[in-house]
């Protein structure tokens, strides 16, 4: 019990790679969480170059009616989510859930997944809430905004308002436990039994669990959106 102790301390700990000094004598640190994240969005990137290549509308090969078919399905999924006028924030989705998808994941090629560091489940959230504040006062101006904290009677303002609040920390804490229960999971299976069945189900947690939290963050993300510019 020792042993899982400290692995989960270990786990939850947030390593430094490497520090650099700013003007005052300041010093930036740089997580493993950052750097892991770099090295996504660098697969990601290349990955992106490599399947945009030598597109034609004209007889398009099997790879490019693959990727058609996958950006296709997302942005549908998107669309019937959040609607005509949610379509601009579509982009913004699908990169949210490849992201987090890889991140979870990429445990399996014996890297750290970011969303086990609760600074990047924390970013994440942030940066929806703000995506879905915008989105609400773009659709209806800053005094519809405004008013419609006072919806449906004037006395529930203080919940909506407190909902803003809400709403980053549940998908927060949403994502990062759920990835974390799967660590913990794993390892109480280790001890119990040690050979073969661990890789079975690190396959579930890593691959399928994985997704399907990416799957649950942007889904109540979706809907939080339709919501606010409805």
């Amino acid at each position: 019990m020792e042993a899982f102790v400290e692995s989960l301390l270990e786990e939850l700990e947030c390593n430094v790679v490497f520090e650099f000094s700013i003007w005052n004598g300041g010093r930036v640190q740089v997580l493993e969480s950052v750097v892991i994240t770099w090295v996504i969005m660098a697969i990601l990137i290349i990955l992106s170059k490599i399947l945009v290549r030598n597109l034609t509308i004209e007889n398009p090969g099997k790879k490019q009616i693959a990727l058609e078919t996958g950006i296709g399905y997302l942005y549908d999924f998107f669309c019937g989510l959040m609607g005509e006028h949610g379509k601009r924030y579509v982009p913004y989705m699908i990169t949210v859930v490849i992201y987090i998808g890889v991140a979870n994941i990429i445990g399996l090629f014996g890297m750290k997944p970011p969303t086990k560091d609760m600074n990047v489940t924390i970013a994440l959230a942030l940066m929806s809430i703000v995506l879905i504040e915008f989105a609400g006062i773009r659709q209806k101006g800053v005094k519809g905004w405004a008013k419609s904290f006072a919806e449906p009677v004037a006395i529930v303002a203080p919940i909506n308002v407190l909902e803003i609040f809400i709403r980053p920390l549940s998908l927060c804490m949403r994502l990062f436990g759920n990835v974390l229960g799967a660590f913990v999971v794993m390892e109480l299976i280790k001890l119990c039994i040690p050979v073969i069945v661990p890789a079975v189900f690190s396959c579930y947690f890593d691959i399928f669990d994985g997704l399907i939290q990416a799957y649950v963050f942007v889904f109540l993300t979706s809907l939080f959106i339709k919501e606010a510019i409805e």
